[in-house]
């Protein structure tokens, strides 16, 4: 999945410091409500994906990689793919999703949102 493709998709937990404005996960869940999307907070608000209600599309890492890969290996719940944002990624982080076959990409949410919302589109 590319991130054109990422950002026609409804569902994003994001996992990060969502309370602190200074900090990018703040920025990044604040910019999906407001173009519409639904947004779960993991980290600061939910402890797990597991704890998110329903389905998710797409797993927004913005979070120290060790946390990242930690939410990762417990996470029981499917979802489309994983952004990893710039500074979230590591080597181990990217070797356990590759060792999974799990989907993923290395990208920024922002950058989606300023191209490719499902509501520019409209």
């Amino acid at each position: 999945m590319e991130l054109p493709e990422i950002m026609q998709q409804q569902v994003f937990a994001v996992a990060g410091d969502t309370l602190n404005p200074e900090k990018y996960a703040y920025k990044i869940k604040q910019g999906l409500l407001e173009h519409g999307y639904t947004v779960h907070a993991v980290g600061k608000e939910l402890a797990s994906f597991n704890d998110i209600p329903g389905d998710i599309d797409i797993i927004d890492l913005c979070i120290n990689p060790v946390k990242g890969l930690a939410l990762i290996r417990e996470c029981t719940k499917p979802f489309k793919c994983i952004v990893i944002q710039p500074g979230a990624e590591s080597e181990e982080l990217l070797s356990y999703l590759n060792e999974k076959n799990l989907p993923y990409i290395e990208g920024c949410v922002l950058v989606g949102l300023s191209v490719y919302a499902k509501d520019k589109n409209s």
